[in-house]
């Protein structure tokens, strides 16, 4: 029998059906056999499609740049302004145009005065009339709306005459607390019923110093008799003007308590 096909070509069908002729046709060589052409021209197509691009994105790359650059030059072109006019010094600018204050409506309104009906120029105005309207002594046309404030209002402190009990800076005695202590020791005149009695103890004094550090209000919170009462008052009372107390960077009234001791020794 004659073969009508090229029995060295390993990819022919024709040589191939007759290789795996009564055998597994399952097996991968008959199945790369029988792909094998077309997947040469795939690989062609692939190949002559990535050279073609290979050679055509540089060139795409330099147009987009050339593109680019072209527009940016074109942005940063400068642009030459004019010199602006010079400013002429010898002439003072005009003041500022400040616009009048809004015009209260009013109402003539003067004391009445009792004469004959014949003599009336000008009748009073009516309750209703004055009701919305400012009473004044001429009568003008304005908004009536407007409220009368006054130009320069006065606030008071809202603190004022507040005794506080704790404060950012306490007052203190002058030279500070050994010095409160040696001044206690030396005024401090132990009462002889107290002496003839041996009452000892602390006497707790309550005050207040004020703005300029001056002692007032000095009262007893707890005492022990015999004159040493009395006598923690006298000293309290007398003493120098502390260093004021001072709140948010202002100096206020504080209320201070202060132990004295007597002690027989």
């Amino acid at each position: 029998m004659k073969v009508s096909f090229d029995w060295s070509s390993a990819v022919s069908p024709e040589r191939n059906e007759l290789v795996f002729e009564g055998r597994n046709k399952e097996y991968g060589g008959y199945v790369l056999r029988q792909k094998y052409q077309k997947r040469i021209v795939i690989a062609m197509i692939a190949s002559i499609t990535g050279l073609g691009l290979a050679i055509a994105i540089p060139m795409i790359v330099a147009y987009i740049n050339k593109v680019v650059i072209s527009r940016e030059n074109a942005i940063t072109e400068s642009i030459t302004l004019a010199e602006p006019p010079p400013i002429d010094k010898s002439t003072p600018p005009p003041p500022p145009v400040i616009p009048p204050p809004p015009v209260q409506q009013t109402i003539k309104f003067t004391p009445p005065k009792v004469v004959k009906d014949e003599e009336v120029v000008e009748p009073p105005p009516t309750q209703d009339e004055v009701k919305e309207v400012q009473v004044s002594t001429v009568t003008q046309e304005g908004d009536k709306d407007i409220v009368d404030i006054p130009e320069d209002p006065v606030v008071g402190d809202p603190e004022e005459g507040k005794i506080f009990s704790f404060v950012e800076e306490p007052p203190a005695f002058p030279g500070g607390e050994d010095k409160l202590m040696e001044y206690l020791g030396k005024n401090i005149k132990y009462p002889t019923i107290a002496k003839e009695n041996n009452i000892q103890g602390r006497v707790y004094v309550t005050f207040v110093v004020d703005k300029d550090g001056k002692v007032k209000d000095a009262k007893v919170l707890r005492g022990i008799g015999g004159g040493c009462d009395e006598e923690a008052l006298r000293v309290v009372k007398n003493m120098p003007e502390w260093k004021p107390g001072r709140q948010n960077g202002r100096s206020v009234l504080v209320q201070y308590n202060l132990p004295v001791v007597f002690n027989l020794k």
